[in-house]
């Protein structure tokens, strides 16, 4: 046991060696610093070299002796470890083995299969997406067919009208064909994907529908619906419209005009600041033709006062029928657009026809824009007159008084709406400067009128 001891006895320090903040620097420093002196030059680095091989050479002395005193167990346990290295490796091969057949059986009873599904999957998006396609197309083609049969309505009540007077022209069915454009419209400008138009573009059977059905019909209800209302006059000046004959015009204006509101365009246009553009413009273009009618055969007359009577009754019919119009049109709601949001919290009193062509002209009653429109419109031709001299201007000058008086009984009687329009409208609410204005309701319209061509003859 001693003797081990002794053989065991090293000089060296594995302590040091074994440290775990060893540092190879330090401990070359710390020896080269033990062997000499820091103020020796030049340094001495035999000695701290030879003490590192000493160091060296007692390590490797003791290596050799423990593997030589050790060979046996050391062969031993290198045995046992490969013979056990040898089972483990056995086995994992075997479990190697066996993991690779279930991934084989795993890859052709899942992968394979779900290749495949996936390629079903696949095939089944595209068969619905041309399923949703074919349906599209179905129902625009199956809107194209119905719209074609209403306007077919329209055009053959039209021909029967010009050859027999006793059949009624079926105005109802511009509203049905207004419908049908909108059902289209509302499939063929959703083409976002997943909408329902989408793709309708690129199908033949669809680009050939909207140029050869859908456009044209289209223009032709809009042409149509124009037409109505740009020929609209209830008979006031002659007098002969019977109750029949109004309440005819009466629902033929009202069909044309649901269908220029719910035709006009909506692509592009918020909600909150849509207008009818369509139906304003029909609107619009009756008024201004009664305007520049009523103007120039005003000026003639002023002109050649002996027609002046004449020309104040037809001015008169043409406000009445624009009373007429104005009554019409304020006791019509508004249709439901399919292709807005519902309108919620509007009171009754704007939800009809009227109140968008009242905010476009910017005024309160279709009469007072009638008759303020001419008069500032009139002023500038009876200044002519009075510039070019002759006889029509003193003529015009010395009646100025009979003159006046007829423009002011012209103004209270075109004020006052038809006795037809009027009747039938009880039923409604008639707008405002209605029934308000009969007897000297008017006296600011008199007054723009009467000043319009007396205040501008002078002395």
């Amino acid at each position: 046991m001693a003797a081990n001891e002794e053989e065991d006895a090293s000089y060296v320090d594995y302590d040091t060696f074994l440290d775990p903040d060893f540092s190879p620097s330090n401990f070359a420093n710390t020896l080269v610093l033990a062997t000499n002196n820091p103020t020796d030059t030049p340094l001495d680095l035999s000695t701290p070299l030879s003490k590192v091989l000493f160091d060296a050479q007692e390590i490797d002395s003791h290596i050799d002796l423990l593997t030589t005193r050790s060979a046996i167990p050391l062969l031993t346990y290198t045995k046992e470890q490969t013979e056990a290295s040898g089972n483990i490796i056995s086995e994992v091969d075997s479990q190697v083995k066996s993991l690779n057949e279930s991934y084989k059986q795993l890859e052709k009873e899942v992968i394979q299969k779900h290749a495949e599904a996936d390629e079903v999957r696949q095939v089944a998006v595209r068969l619905w997406e041309t399923l949703k396609l074919g349906r599209s197309v179905g129902r625009c083609l199956q809107l194209g067919r119905q719209l074609e049969i209403q306007h077919s309505e329209i055009t053959s009540s039209a021909s029967g009208n010009a050859n027999s007077g006793s059949r009624k022209e079926d105005h109802r069915a511009l509203v049905r064909c207004a419908h049908s454009i909108l059902s289209l419209r509302e499939i063929l400008e959703r083409r976002a994907p997943g909408e329902e138009g989408h793709g309708l573009e690129k199908v033949n059977a669809v680009r050939s529908l909207q140029d050869t059905i859908i456009g044209p019909i289209e223009r032709s209800v809009r042409n149509t619906s124009e037409q109505i209302i740009r020929e609209f006059n209830i008979g006031s000046a002659s007098g002969t419209a019977t109750y029949a004959q109004t309440e005819e015009a009466k629902a033929r204006t009202i069909s044309a005009a649901i269908s220029l509101y719910l035709i006009s365009p909506t692509a592009g246009v918020k909600p909150e600041k849509w207008t009818p553009q369509f139906l304003l413009l029909a609107l619009e273009v009756y008024l201004r033709n009664a305007l520049q009618s009523s103007i120039a055969s005003l000026a003639r007359s002023l002109a050649a006062l002996p027609s002046l009577e004449r020309t104040l009754a037809e001015v008169s019919a043409r406000c009445q029928n624009i009373i007429a119009l104005e009554i019409i049109l304020a006791t019509t709601k508004t249709p439901a657009h399919p292709l807005l949001p519902a309108q919620k919290h509007t009171s009754p009193d704007k939800s009809n026809l009227l109140q968008p062509l009242l905010a476009h002209l910017e005024t309160g009653s279709l009469a007072s824009y009638f008759w303020r429109t001419m008069a500032s419109s009139l002023a500038p031709r009876v200044q002519e007159i009075v510039n070019r001299g002759g006889v029509s201007a003193r003529t015009l000058k010395t009646n100025r008084n009979n003159v006046g008086e007829a423009i002011r009984e012209c103004v209270v009687l075109g004020s006052q709406p038809p006795s037809t329009i009027t009747t039938a409208a009880k039923g409604g609410k008639a707008p405002k400067g209605g029934d308000s204005k009969k007897s000297g309701g008017w006296d600011r319209e008199v007054a723009v009128m009467v000043g319009s061509v007396v205040g501008n003859l002078g002395r």
